[in-house]
């Protein structure tokens, strides 16, 4: 079952101290230093709604990635934003965040061995066919959420087709430029439900089980270290309102231009 959801998705005012949104709230750049740069969603998340980031920019020389989560803190109760996500949000409690690193996240699940692959299942599911990149949907539990922009693509340029060809594999490290990471929550049972993260298109899996949904819960996005700069990806599960089509129509013109998204708050 897809969710049909459409809201456009806004990084929250509320951000870390070397934070620098651009107008349209869809870019979180951080302008100085390594840290404070905690950033949320600017409305809670859905069941089976993805918050995607594109990892725009890096900056070399410092140890560390991107970080990304959920927290059941809103952020307008903050007194001050957590330097760091990771110890200081998860510190205080009610607030679950995973650290990316360079290689691969895939969390392992009791039972299986390192690669995802299940012991014993012998020569049928060994000759079945990978449908990776075949199926219109990543499925996790009923949830489905469309891929055509979970595994982002090089943009036009002399080695593009060799970068399109590390993408279709989906060698891509998670940490480079271009790579997408979301995350979103599956529910679990009454009132509870597993964080799950999502790696160029692929579900590294529950990286945190039995979240309590008896509150909201933001997407928190820890641009740090050597992330400099990250961008919201859209992802239209169904038929978008006009007014997401208005605002995506606005935010593409704007960025081809060099200017930033002015104004479109009011957009009905």
């Amino acid at each position: 079952m897809a969710a049909v959801l459409d809201q456009f998705m806004e990084f929250h005012s509320v951000h870390g101290t070397n934070v620098r949104l651009d107008p349209s709230r869809t870019q979180a750049t951080r302008v100085e230093s390594f840290a404070n740069g905690v950033c949320f969603s600017k409305d809670p998340l859905s069941p089976g709604e993805i918050f995607l980031v594109e990892i725009e920019e890096k900056e070399l020389g410092w140890c560390g990635h991107l970080r990304i989560g959920l927290t059941a803190h809103d952020p307008r109760t903050l007194e001050t934003v957590p330097e760091y996500s990771l110890p200081d949000l998860v510190d205080m409690g009610d607030s679950w965040v995973f650290a990316i690193t360079r290689n691969h996240n895939k969390v392992i699940e009791e039972g299986e061995v390192e690669g995802g692959e299940q012991p014993n299942v012998g020569d049928e599911a060994e000759n079945k066919p990978k449908t990776f990149f075949t199926d219109t949907h990543l499925y996790i539990e009923n949830i489905g959420i469309p891929r055509d922009k979970l595994v982002g693509r090089s943009r036009p340029g002399r080695f593009s087709h060799i970068l399109d060809d590390l993408y279709k594999t989906n060698a891509l490290p998670p940490t480079a430029r271009r790579s997408r990471i979301g995350v979103v929550y599956v529910p679990k049972g009454q009132g509870y439900a597993d964080m799950h993260i999502i790696v160029n298109g692929e579900d590294m899996g529950a990286s945190a089980k039995r979240i309590p949904t008896n509150k909201p819960l933001y997407a928190v996005v820890d641009v740090f270290a050597a992330t400099k700069s990250v961008r919201i990806v859209q992802v239209e599960y169904g038929f978008a309102s006009l007014q997401t089509l208005c605002r995506k129509t606005i935010e593409t013109h704007h960025s081809q231009n060099g200017f930033g998204l002015v104004g479109t708050s009011g957009v009905t």
